[in-house]
């Protein structure tokens, strides 16, 4: 009887440690959120304007738009996507949005901070597809006789149709990645291309152990056990968490001209796969160019959580550079 009753007392049967816990009742206890903020017509500390729209009603979807106040040129265009294991946190979270002021402010950018659908209410690749939908979306308004998207006049009267960036941090920037390959073999609206793309301290991963991971236990790491949240369907091997995995499409197809990727030296569990990648992508056949940016002695988004920190904005003078120059 006992053992009866206690398989019926609420217990855990699914988590990604540090992020959720999905109980056997159907409830999922969140760990990991920030507080969200709203927009605002003008940041205090940036001078960055920022209001929250509606860009696609099937799926619904929704982004932060953020606009610098030096808008008197046509800007570059950055489709932003937040961290976070793909299961938690949101665009609209504190941290994630004075992030975005402070690169809308320095580079001049324009950016669209998207609202992607998250695990386990919606398993990958949902996440992927709201991600290319926002990408179309942005560069159906290229064209000004297209009139059966939502429009949005923010792109229309101050976007550079010719630099569109994606970018993205932690799992942000495994989307970044997974988006750069579609866009690479899948046209855009109006013909455009991404000119761009950036990742600091992308989340990827893989069965095949990379120094200094351990040779066993990757099955039940925290990596692993994460992945299984996000998409069960498919294992850790699957090319969209390991881009180099036995059977991965070719990195040469990547569909931009330059990509910045980003590190922490102290980032035991994804800095190595990290610079792999870059390897492997110097290495692929693809034309475009490729940097490779280390902080030694910081962890894993170190800049996200402190952006006033020097380390912080050191990466930041980098990114913003990428963004800004020719």
């Amino acid at each position: 009887m006992e053992s009866i009753e206690g398989s019926n007392m609420r217990h855990i049967v699914l988590e990604a440690p540090t992020f959720l816990q999905v109980y056997n009742d159907g409830s999922i206890e969140y760990l990991a959120n920030m507080p969200r903020v709203p927009p605002s017509l003008c940041d205090p500390a940036t001078s960055v304007s920022s209001k929250d729209i509606l860009f696609s009603i099937n799926p619904l979807l929704f982004a932060r738009l953020y606009l610098p106040n030096n808008n008197h040129q046509k800007l570059p265009i950055l489709i932003y996507f937040h961290g976070s294991a793909f299961c938690c946190e949101s665009a609209f979270a504190q941290h994630h949005h004075a992030y975005c002021n402070i690169i809308a402010s320095q580079a001049n950018v324009l950016i669209l901070s998207v609202e992607y659908r998250k695990a386990p209410h919606h398993y990958l690749p949902a996440a992927y597809n709201d991600a290319w939908v926002a990408l179309q979306w942005v560069a159906s308004h290229a064209n000004d006789t297209n009139h059966h998207v939502i429009n949005e006049p923010w792109l229309t009267n101050h976007g550079d149709f010719s630099k569109i960036f994606i970018g993205g941090d932690s799992s942000g920037g495994n989307i970044v990645h997974n988006l750069a390959m579609r866009a690479g073999v899948e046209p855009l609206p109006n013909g455009l291309k991404l000119y761009g793309a950036y990742m600091n301290h992308p989340y990827f991963h893989g069965l095949k152990p990379v120094e200094p991971e351990p040779n066993e236990g990757l099955e039940q790491s925290f990596l692993n056990m994460a992945w299984g949240v996000v998409y069960p369907p498919d294992g850790i091997e699957s090319p969209m968490m390991n881009p180099l995995a036995p059977g991965a499409p070719s990195l040469a197809s990547l569909g931009c001209s330059k990509l910045f990727i980003s590190v922490a030296g102290d980032d035991r569990v994804l800095r190595d796969r990290a610079v792999l990648y870059y390897e492997a992508l110097r290495g692929s056949g693809w034309k475009g160019q490729v940097e490779l940016f280390e902080e030694k002695g910081e962890k894993h988004v170190y800049h996200m959580f402190h952006p006033h920190t020097p380390n912080a904005k050191k990466l930041i003078n980098h990114l913003t550079h990428f963004l800004t120059q020719q």
